[in-house]
């Protein structure tokens, strides 16, 4: 069996590394890379060393039985690709929702890494996690890059510095690296979440708990914010507003799968923040948290700098690259025995994640 990896159209990430690629080929698979596909991200093809062999991108197309991307591959390529072929990628069908039918019609199987359940069982392949994890740590960084002032509390001969304030509103796998990483620089963090259960994680990182009363709570949301009641949004608006004016840095992380991100952050509240304050928008693809965001833009408004990206991860590419890598690893060894593609769709990853049924 054949795994063909292509190098990235429009992004630094490769979907394999050196290190994993030696494992992979452990299951007894042929590996095929592009020429120089993980040079963006900081690999050398040498790195690779007998794990794989580099070819062309046409060669990849008609000699894999199984291609792997970081993201799906353009239109223009699926229709270079042989029938029949299994595709691994991230698909996002429940925000595109003619993806399955698209590459149903070019007779092309594929499985959705992002439609995993994040349970315990699957938490070795969670993509979503890995990359959310990166996002949050580089959200912090980029806010404290913008911000005109220091993180942590400064005494020095010239004078006191007091610490930043920094809000952050979701405490899922990217709100909670972003504590980590602000408390770290020496802010005072204080976090938001709808899920009750978050407020013993934010305690443990040493940050404040937030309680905004009457949240709908559904544990089994996959790590997304679960959709809530217009009275509870507008208290917790209420909430976060008073809170922002005093607040140096916010960041925003809350999506509901499938459905425009809510806002948490209004024009009016922005405008009652202090001036060179700043937001990071990690919901900026869905439309974003705060109203005021334009995805992958900072937009200046009064003084406070609001950042839109959700794919922050993007700009770490070579820890992304490893941790996509060992996440696609152990979903390849459910699906690969003896060297050769094995679907059991009783698997509740496998079946979950398998986005073409009428293949």
């Amino acid at each position: 069996m054949k795994i063909g990896i292509p190098k990235e159209t429009d992004d630094p990430r490769v979907a394999m590394v050196p290190a994993v690629a030696q494992k992979l080929k452990g299951l007894g698979v042929e590996i095929l890379m592009e020429n120089d596909a993980g040079k963006s991200a900081s690999f050398k093809s040498e790195d690779y060393g007998d794990a794989l062999t580099f070819v062309s991108r046409a060669e990849i197309f008609q000699s894999s039985d199984l291609l792997l991307s970081f993201n799906p591959l353009p239109d223009g390529d699926l229709k270079s690709v042989k029938k029949g072929i299994v595709l691994i990628s991230q698909f996002k069908p429940y925000f595109d929702g003619e993806v399955s039918g698209k590459l149903e019609s070019f007779q092309l199987k594929a499985f959705s890494l992002d439609m995993i359940p994040r349970t315990t069982l699957a938490q070795s392949m969670d993509v979503l996690s890995s990359m959310a994890s990166i996002a949050g740590y580089k959200a912090v960084l980029l806010a404290a890059a913008h911000l005109p002032r220091y993180f942590p509390m400064m005494i020095t001969a010239a004078g006191s510095i007091r610490p930043a304030k920094v809000l952050v509103l979701g405490a899922g796998v990217a709100g909670l690296q972003a504590i980590a990483t602000a408390k770290r620089l020496g802010a005072q963090v204080e976090a938001s979440d709808t899920r009750l259960a978050a407020k013993e994680e934010v305690e443990s990182l040493g940050a404040k708990f937030i309680i905004v009363e009457g949240a709908a709570d559904d544990t089994s949301a996959g790590g997304y914010a679960v959709a809530q009641s217009e009275d509870f949004l507008n208290r917790q608006r209420q909430e976060v507003q008073n809170r922002a004016a005093k607040s140096d840095v916010i960041i925003t992380t809350a999506q509901v799968r499938g459905r425009k991100a809510p806002i948490l952050l209004s024009k009016e509240t922005i405008d009652q923040m202090q001036p060179g304050s700043v937001v990071v928008d990690l919901a900026a693809s869905t439309g974003g948290n705060c109203e005021l965001t334009q995805d992958r833009k900072v937009v200046h408004h009064n003084g406070i700098s609001i950042i839109g990206d959700s794919d922050l991860a993007a700009t770490m590419p070579q820890d992304a690259s490893t941790l996509f890598a060992n996440n696609v690893l152990n979903f390849l060894k459910l699906i690969i025995k003896d060297g050769n593609l094995h679907l059991d769709f009783e698997n509740e990853i496998v079946k979950s994640s398998y986005i073409t049924p009428n293949l």
